[in-house]
């Protein structure tokens, strides 16, 4: 097998005779195995780098549908708060009936609870405003290996690509609600941030539940207050609490107040293009 040298920080030889083995040749059958697994999960192939002009045309037009699927699907779907959180809690843990009490209390404000559709903290939050005769919306995600969506959706669309799903979790949101998750609720979180920070969307109401959960999170948030690395005025844009009641009156006060319960425009339903409102 043929060898390379150990090279040190530099990029001299470590030593004299000091060697690796090269890395194993990838067989035709890997290359067509890696090639049908990334057909199945478009957002690797739309950003694995230039391609053909025409495949590039070819994912655009596929951000495109994504895009006008989503619009179509939730046109009527009225002023929302988005609940983000992990798939992972089962129906008897503590989260997953914090957000379905959540849920309940949002859609008596006269919200839309609008989540990413799955299950854990999603179903828990959907079935919360479903059980409150409230309006339950789902944006789920198409992947190879999980998630299909809950039982508890009023209307729901599902979207190839990641970047567009989180585009339209903010485009109908009026605020937002952070339950305890994993990497895609903090990638949510910290999206829904900077959006605000840098004024790309107006100051929505961001409310964090479950302190001893985030507890290392506000550590390290104040730690960047610290290094100066954020504003003091950044922190007001979190509200941190364990209290139904506290985090529905500042989604009260911050979003219902601020902004009133009816968008500037008001959809109406076309029999032409085959919409129906909720």
């Amino acid at each position: 097998m043929p060898t390379q040298p150990v090279l040190d920080q530099e990029g001299r030889p470590a030593s004299a005779g000091s060697t690796l083995p090269s890395p194993p040749p990838v067989s035709a059958t890997e290359c067509r195995a890696e090639t049908r697994f990334s057909a199945q999960l478009v957002d690797r192939d739309f950003i694995q780098g230039p391609h053909r002009r025409l495949k590039e045309l070819s994912l655009l037009f596929g951000v495109m549908r994504d895009f006008i699927r989503g619009f179509r699907a939730l046109h009527f779907v009225g002023p929302c708060i988005t609940v983000f959180g992990s798939a992972r809690f089962k129906e008897d843990h503590p989260y997953y009936k914090l957000a379905q009490q959540m849920g309940a209390e949002i859609t008596k404000l006269g919200f839309t609870v609008m989540t990413g559709g799955g299950p854990g903290i999603m179903e828990a939050a959907n079935r919360g405003a479903k059980e409150a005769n409230g309006r339950s919306i789902g944006c789920n995600i198409e992947l190879p290996f999980e998630q299909s969506h809950n039982p508890y959706l009023d209307r729901w669309v599902t979207m190839k690509y990641f970047f567009v799903r989180k585009v339209l979790l903010m485009k109908y949101s009026y605020g937002f609600v952070i339950m305890p998750g994993g990497f895609g609720t903090l990638d949510e979180m910290f999206e829904a941030l900077t959006l605000i920070q840098t004024k790309k969307v107006r100051n929505f109401p961001v409310v964090v539940m479950g302190t001893e959960f985030w507890g290392d999170m506000k550590e390290l948030i104040e730690d960047m207050l610290k290094g100066a690395t954020i504003s003091p005025e950044d922190m007001d844009l979190i509200c941190w609490t364990d209290s139904v009641p506290e985090a529905i009156a500042h989604l009260q006060e911050r979003a219902a107040k601020q902004f009133g319960l009816r968008s500037e425009y008001v959809p109406q339903e076309s029999a032409l293009l085959g919409e129906k409102s909720l």
